[in-house]
């Protein structure tokens, strides 16, 4: 179960919080909304009189943490309304240690047994059901210390991962072994064996991606460029604005444009030096100056933008616009009188 909390919970220590009694699900409840940001936490069947449990976190380094939950009966879910109210921007990865569960995220749903784990991001809702006893290791770490792109996670969150095939299970092995260092006490402190986890996680993350990415480029490349004519007048605007905007790399983006023989830099500025020679050219904004006309499509250099007019189309702003506006209006022939 996907808990989300900051390093400094105070449900890290030597020994797990337990939960029993007639009370046990309540006080559990309140527990994990003292220890990690808010949950909407409910017992399934009527299940809270018969409820246990129990919580069990440390911190791995100086930003990720792991915990091991347990509890019966129970339906946690991340909401919009939770989310608003505290979000960290971590990302988990949950593994089912006894039991089963089904996590849902966004479209996917991934039903998980025994050895079986699955990510989920804390920024988007989902949702994790139990309907019997449960154990779940969870590592907690920061977005940014995964090494993949925001395409990648989006691809894999809410997907299991087997256990005990493919990648599932060179990392199943490994997470319980963490989990036993967290039992025992025993976990490293170096900052180099947290890097090495967030390393080894993301090359599972990558791993585990469907191809989805390759079979979308066309899609993701008339988007991109529909996003850059919307924010051309934006002098900031640049490779990896229109990469983050699309949760995909900056890289992978530059592929993209390759496939139409650019780089995302000079499909930029031939779009903005097209807007401006069709503005120049516009009778109706005759009263408009040449620095307004590229000012408006993010050249704030007048100086070099006529500089890149002239080298694109052969002649300077001034000429053109000359040029244009007589070729639309020409002037009215002039009479001879005998």
């Amino acid at each position: 179960m996907s808990l989300d909390s900051h390093p400094t919970t105070p449900a890290t220590g030597p020994d797990p919080l337990r939960f029993d009694g007639p009370d046990a699900f309540a006080r559990w409840r309140r527990a994990i909304s003292e220890a990690f940001v808010p949950l909407d936490a409910h017992p399934i069947g009527g299940g809270a009189p018969s409820f246990h449990g129990s919580l069990h976190c440390a911190a791995l380094g100086s930003a990720m943490q792991l915990s091991e939950v347990s509890g019966t009966h129970v339906r946690v879910r991340r909401t919009a309304e939770t989310i608003r109210k505290a979000d960290p921007g971590f990302v988990k990865f949950g593994m089912q240690v006894s039991g089963n569960g089904i996590l849902r995220q966004g479209d996917h749903e991934a039903p998980l047994s025994p050895g079986d784990f699955a990510v989920y991001d804390t920024r988007v809702p989902y949702e994790l059901h139990f309907a019997d006893d449960f154990t779940m290791f969870v590592v907690m770490l920061p977005r940014d210390a995964l090494k993949i792109s925001s395409g990648v996670l989006d691809a894999v969150v809410g997907r299991r991962i087997r256990g005990h095939d493919g990648v599932g299970a060179l990392i199943s092995p490994f997470l319980m072994q963490l989990r036993h260092n967290l039992q025992n006490g025993t976990l490293p402190s170096t900052p180099m064996f947290e890097d090495a986890v967030a390393d080894l996680l993301s090359a599972a993350f990558d791993e585990t991606a469907p191809p989805l990415r390759e079979r979308s480029g066309p899609t993701l490349l008339a988007s991109a460029k529909t996003f850059i004519d919307h924010h051309l007048s934006d002098p900031d605007l640049n490779t990896v604005m229109v990469a983050t905007a699309h949760h995909i790399s900056a890289r992978y983006l530059q592929k993209l444009f390759e496939t139409d023989g650019r780089t995302v830099a000079s499909w930029i500025r031939s779009r903005r030096l097209d807007k401006c020679r069709r503005d120049l050219a516009d009778p109706r904004l005759t009263q408009e100056t040449i620095r307004t006309i590229c000012a408006r499509y993010g050249f704030l250099d007048t100086a070099h933008f006529s500089r890149l007019f002239k080298d694109t189309f052969g002649q300077s702003p001034s000429s053109f616009r000359g040029h244009a506006l007589t070729e639309t209006h020409p002037r009215p022939p002039e009479h001879t009188y005998i």
